[in-house]
């Protein structure tokens, strides 16, 4: 079309050569220069402005692409396999002393000796497989060690091939990683909120399970005793069938009061009623109610270091602890002594102990005395829940039930709360 163009062009310039027509063809020539530039200013305004439409349609899809992976804390990393060089495009994940910090340029290898040696083997390898091709995709899930700490974070990867040669094989490889430790603290809240909910379903099995034995117990006793009552004529008789129904009803009792303050601390109906009173008598009291109760030739003394301590704490729930204490102590303790006693305060702080010289408690059974229901020793009287009240007791008073024994030798409880 062009060279149509310049052709007609020469054509007239000859036409107007001929008969002196210089001035009208050299107008007319401008004129088609003049046209030809505008028509050629517009085509190219045109395609000005649709490779400027595509630019900030790039732009902002950038933009966009990288408010996606900030807000989504994402890095996007490519892996060259010829060379082994890990390049990281965009990194927005936390950054401190707390993580380890990945560089431009390090090797694939440094990233994965960085993890946690429970899981560097095994990404490790899909790693490599998808390196080699014998995977086309790669997601793991890891922890990552914290440098000059013993702790860990959780990251999730995800890659695939991005370019092969031409025999088929990886060249380039493309990923994203993103830190999951909100999501792996939520995983771990509902396994523990699975667990406790199976943990209450078997306390339920236990607890039904006890308390239909240890109450069958005392009832049958209650209701055998009181049948035959009527037909027994000796007073003396009479009146030792008497103590045995009123044992058996104060051991019942004893069983329903235990379940009842247990649940009543545990769902926070009971309120605690600060009192000051003398520690020492509180002490003597509990110990005078055991003191026909304990087993022929058992000793039960008291160890005070001060005549008289004051104190301020709920004197009730002390007491109830104390009281426990004294009566596993004499359940288990078929010779030698039980000693009560307590040791000078410390910054506001009492320590008060029951010591025995009862069977003793195995070491990996220390922590589990104090679960419901849990008992050392099954032949023993009763619903296993003693101990449990006294460190949920203890508990609400802002202190803790420990123990320390050996088997064969006896055992110490030892109750530590502030007397304020």
């Amino acid at each position: 079309m062009t060279l149509l163009l310049l052709t007609h062009i020469t054509s007239l310039l000859l036409d107007a050569q001929r008969f002196e027509l210089w001035p009208f063809a050299l107008m007319a020539l401008a004129m088609i220069g003049l046209a030809f530039l505008m028509w050629f200013q517009v085509r190219n305004t045109k395609r000005l402005k649709s490779e400027l439409k595509i630019l900030k349609s790039v732009g902002r899809h950038n933009v966009e692409y990288e408010f996606v992976l900030e807000v989504m804390r994402l890095s996007i990393w490519h892996y060259e396999t010829t060379t082994g060089v890990l390049t990281f495009e965009q990194d927005f994940r936390e950054k401190g002393h707390k993580y380890f910090t990945n560089v431009n340029g390090m090797q694939m290898q440094e990233s994965v000796n960085a993890l946690d040696p429970r899981d560097a083997d095994r990404v490790g390898k899909a790693l490599s497989d998808l390196c080699q091709g014998r995977t086309s995709s790669y997601h793991e899930i890891y922890r990552v060690m914290v440098p000059y700490d013993n702790s860990f974070y959780w990251e999730e990867s995800y890659a695939t091939i991005a370019e092969r040669d031409a025999d088929g094989k990886p060249t380039k490889i493309i990923g994203t990683t993103m830190r999951i430790d909100e999501r792996k603290a939520m995983e771990e809240a509902l396994v523990q909120a699975r667990n406790r909910a199976e943990e209450s379903d078997r306390l339920k099995t236990a607890f039904i399970a006890n308390m239909s034995h240890e109450i069958r117990t005392p009832l049958n006793a209650i209701v055998g005793f009181t049948a035959v009552l009527p037909d027994i004529k000796d007073d003396a008789e009479r009146q030792g069938i008497l103590d045995l129904v009123n044992e058996n009803t104060q051991k019942l009792l004893h069983i329903v009061d235990d379940v009842v303050n247990i649940s009543k601390i545990e769902s926070g109906q009971e309120q605690l009623v600060m009192s000051t009173f003398d520690l020492n008598t509180v002490l003597v009291e509990a110990m005078s109610m055991f003191a026909d109760k304990l087993k022929a030739g058992i000793e039960m003394t008291a160890t005070f270091p001060l005549e008289n301590l004051t104190i301020t704490t709920d004197m009730i729930r002390l007491s109830t602890i104390i009281k426990h204490l004294i009566s596993n102590a004499a359940k288990f303790t078929n010779q030698g002594s039980i000693e009560v006693g307590y040791d000078m305060p410390v910054d506001r702080r009492v320590q008060i102990w029951v010591r025995d010289t009862g069977k003793g408690i195995a070491e990996e059974n220390f922590e589990r005395v104090f679960e419901r229901f849990f008992k050392v020793d099954e032949f023993i009287p009763g619903a296993g829940l003693g101990l449990s009240i006294c460190r949920v007791m203890a508990y609400s008073l802002g202190g803790d039930v420990t123990i320390e024994s050996k088997l064969g030798e006896g055992s110490v409880f030892k109750v530590d709360i502030p007397i304020k």
